[in-house]
């Protein structure tokens, strides 16, 4: 497997607002660390089996930091503790219990169609190569 020590986010690839996410985390990862892989391509796949991971769910936003995999509502703040300030500020609401947090992020996770149509800017060569 490909430098398992990457820090990559797992995302629907046929989503709108999962690419959109994507697109604000190439916008604002200060050091450019992020690799990031559809849920749908055989890399993930690979990827998961590898690391001995259920089967990816999705409508689930996963995150791995080199060590763990995180999911949902933790892995995307997780994630913000990565990108440009005062982003790694919102990383207090891991304060707020889990299972509020995850009821939240399901609420949007069943809408993602619909909250934004259509699919991601094109990368720039630069970004392309980070994309697994």
């Amino acid at each position: 497997m490909v430098n398992e020590k990457r820090l990559i986010l797992f995302y629907d690839g046929d989503c709108g607002f999962c690419n959109r996410s994507v697109q604000f985390v190439l916008n604002n990862d200060k050091s450019e660390r992020f690799y990031f892989s559809a849920l749908q391509s055989e890399w993930t796949q690979a990827f998961f089996k590898a690391q001995d991971l259920q089967k990816p769910d999705l409508s689930t936003f996963y995150f791995w930091d080199g060590k763990h995999m995180h999911e949902r509502s933790t892995a995307g703040l997780r994630v913000l503790t990565y990108l440009r300030f005062p982003l790694p500020l919102l990383f207090v609401l891991i304060l707020v219990p889990k299972l509020l947090r995850n009821w939240v992020y399901n609420q949007i996770a069943k809408r993602r169609h619909r909250i934004h149509i259509g699919f991601c800017v094109l990368p720039t060569t630069n970004q392309k190569k980070r994309f697994l």
